[in-house]
This record gives C-alpha cells, sequence and structure tokens, in this order.
C-alpha cells in the first residue's frame, strides 16, 4: 500500500471506488466492509474479437481501484471466450490470450498505472479441475434454462439457433466468484443479469453473494454499444493514426446533440480520466484555427458537454480534437506492438483469413462433335454390313 492510500478514509475509498460508476449492487455492504478492511475484487475479460478503445473505461477505474486499495485480480476468461457461441475456435484461444494480456498490460503502462499491484489469472486455470466441475454440475441442477438464457442475453452472442454451452456461461462466470476468493466483480452494466443471477444462486450453494460495481457502456462510432465484433462501431488499439482520424470523422456527431454522441461520450469516459491519470489533472482540448476563436482548453467534461450543446463547439473540431488526444494515447502501445515478438503474437492470435482456392473452369467448345474415350472399342462408330444397309433402304 503506497503513502497515498494509506492515508484515505473509508469514505474517500468509497468514492473512488463509486465515483463514474452507472450502479452498484451491495452498497451498504461496501461501505461496512471498507469500514474494516480493503475489498478485493475482478475484472474478467473474454479474448474474442480484437481489444477497441473502450477498453480504456474499464481500464481508468482499475486505476481507481488500486488507489482506494483494493486487491484487484484480472480474470482471463479463455474457456467463456470459446463457449461465447464460438466467437474464439478453440484452436487460437490460448494465443488471444496472451495477446490480451500483452495488450491490457499495455493499455495500463500507457495511463501509468503499475502492474505490480494486479493479478492476472487464466480462467482454465481453476476452471478444469474436479472441485469447479463438480460446482459447475450442482448449479445446473439448480438453474432452469429459462434463467440462464435470460443471464446471458446482454454478454452471450444471440443466434436463432444457440448452442448449449451459452447456457453454461452464467453459471460458470457466478462461480468465478467463489473460485478467485473476491469480495465483489467489477463489468460494464451490460452484465448486470448475470450479476444479479450470481447472488440468486451462489447461496444456494452454500457460497456468500458478492458485491458488484458497474461502469456505463460508452457508445460505438455510429451510437450503438461499442463492440469488438462490430468493425463500424470501434477504433481498434492498434489502428493507425490514419485509420483512427478517418474512423472517427465518420462517426456520427450531429451538432448541439449529446445524446448518443460516440465522440462525445468518449471525451467524458476515456480522455478525461486517462489524462487525469497521466498527467495528474483531467483536461481536454478543442483544437481551432485562430480565425475561429482559437484553442479551448477544458478542465472537466460538463463544460464541454454544455459549450456542445449551445452550439458553441463544432462537430469537426471535436472529432479533429478527440483524434488527436486519442492518437496521443494509443502511441505507446502502437510503439510496444512495433517488436517482432509483438508482431507475431498479434498473427497467432488473428491469422489472415484463408483465401478460397478457385477452381480452374475448363473452357467449353460448342459444335464440336464429342471424342471418344480412348480404347472404347464400342465408342468407335462401326460400319454396317451389307445386308443391314439394303435393309434400311426404301424403295
Amino acid at each position: 500500500m503506497d503513502k497515498t492510500t494509506a492515508v484515505l478514509s473509508a469514505e474517500q475509498k468509497f468514492t473512488l471506488i463509486t465515483r463514474n460508476l452507472q450502479e452498484v449492487l451491495g452498497e451498504e455492504q461496501l461501505k461496512k466492509t471498507l469500514a474494516e478492511r480493503d475489498i478485493s475484487l475482478y475484472w474478467g475479460t473474454a479474448p474474442t474479437g480484437r481489444p477497441h478503445v473502450g477498453y480504456f473505461v474499464a481500464m481508468t477505474k482499475l486505476a481507481d481501484y488500486l488507489h482506494a486499495g483494493c486487491h484487484v485480480t484480472i480474470l482471463l476468461a479463455d474457456i467463456h471466450a470459446f463457449l461465447d457461441n464460438m466467437k474464439a475456435p478453440i484452436e487460437l484461444v490460448q494465443a488471444r490470450t496472451k495477446y490480451y494480456e500483452q495488450l491490457v498490460k499495455g493499455m495500463l503502462r500507457s495511463i501509468g498505472v503499475p502492474l505490480d499491484k494486479l493479478k492476472f489469472v487464466v480462467g482454465s486455470s481453476y476452471e478444469l479441475t474436479a472441485e469447479f466441475s463438480m460446482d459447475n454440475y450442482k448449479l445446473a441442477a439448480l438453474v432452469s434454462e429459462h434463467d440462464a438464457k435470460k443471464a446471458g442475453s446482454e454478454v452471450v452472442k444471440q443466434v436463432d439457433s444457440p448452442a448449449l454451452s451459452g447456457l453454461l456461461y452464467p453459471g460458470m462466470q457466478a462461480l468465478d466468484e467463489e473460485y478467485l476468493k473476491v469480495d465483489a466483480q467489477f463489468g460494464g452494466v451490460d452484465q448486470r443479469k448475470i450479476f444479479t443471477f450470481a447472488e440468486k444462486y451462489l447461496p444456494q450453494l452454500g457460497y456468500k453473494k458478492r458485491m458488484h460495481l458497474m461502469n456505463p457502456m460508452v457508445p460505438g462510432l455510429q451510437g450503438s454499444k461499442m463492440s469488438a465484433s462490430d468493425p463500424d462501431s470501434k477504433i481498434d488499439l492498434l489502428d493507425g493514426k490514419k485509420a483512427v482520424v478517418k474512423k472517427i470523422a465518420k462517426a456520427f456527431c450531429e451538432e448541439g446533440n449529446i445524446e448518443s454522441n460516440g465522440v462525445l461520450s468518449f471525451a467524458k469516459f476515456v480522455l478525461f480520466p486517462t489524462s487525469g491519470l497521466r498527467t495528474g489533472t483531467p483536461e481536454f482540448t478543442v483544437l481551432r484555427k485562430e480565425e475561429y476563436g482559437g484553442n479551448t482548453v477544458y478542465n472537466n467534461f460538463e463544460d464541454l458537454e454544455r459549450d456542445y450543446a449551445d452550439k458553441k463547439v463544432h462537430p469537426g473540431d471535436l472529432k479533429a480534437s478527440v483524434a488527436a488526444a486519442l492518437n496521443v494515447l494509443l502511441d505507446p502501445i502502437r510503439q510496444e506492438f512495433e517488436a517482432p515478438e509483438m508482431q507475431q503474437l498479434l498473427l497467432d492470435a488473428y491469422p489472415p483469413p484463408k483465401a478460397a482456392s478457385k477452381v480452374a473452369k475448363q473452357k467449353k467448345k460448342h459444335n464440336k462433335r464429342p471424342e471418344p474415350a480412348s480404347g472404347d472399342a464400342s465408342a468407335q462408330p462401326q460400319e454396317k454390313p451389307v445386308e443391314e444397309k439394303l435393309a434400311d433402304t426404301h424403295i
């Protein structure tokens, strides 16, 4: 525990832990526990699609938790990635798990979060044990199909003919809380149904109910949820500078509209918090030519939001400024992944799709009598005997 954390009161720790969250389940229990000791929690991520800049929202909260003295575990949920309707084929899961770990570490380093107080755990290290499997079977005997499907409806990929694996997902995530020995689980608000599922069923196995901390979901570039599986909604953490500028330029960002504005939300949930972690003071600069008023520096999101709503900040200026700030944030990560071993890791985790082999078509020649098969005597034209020729002649 560092000196800054040591002097924080229970109330100050509670404020740090809960700031910028959308919802807390077990708020009173959190206050009670903090009055006695620091809490332990985990954040899990399934290594499926390539991580996007929305992951910085979770990273800034992990920094808050560490500052508040929490014992933080990051779960690389490799089995969950495979169970979620094959988002990660089993033969690629191991490589993607390694890729996610390196990328998460790179993100945390880029915003100045120390890694020595973090614990990384791979799900398969305990989820394949006899004890976990037995608890999973016990849970399967308690949970209805309806409850399992409902719990995963916001997280597990929904398809017309779902596999059984998707129904196992929520129960295993609930059991993770017990096997990681934590007081709380942190995740996006889209995990809420799994969290309430865990609160209902873990006590029926004789395990304690955990607290749940939920951050809001950052809108994607087109206004919907930012998703690793939707390339139009997100910016990859390794996208080049020009690609970042191009994607943000195409984003939905209507003048004066502060609802479902992915560009504005990104400034709120990522750029302001990460600048505060890197420099000590939250700051965002809207870049403008002098003829249009020059640059404006904002130290809180509320002032930026108000000026945008009042149309004092033009969408074009906001987009250009967000792109510039984001590229500064991504530069250290891009540089780390320029190393040959990192490039190989990326290639192993996300190999390029194999080109479909083309079958050469034979050109057809029209108005040509088919050639008989060689050596086929029956296929050769036979001369008729003279008697048959006469019989065929009509006079």
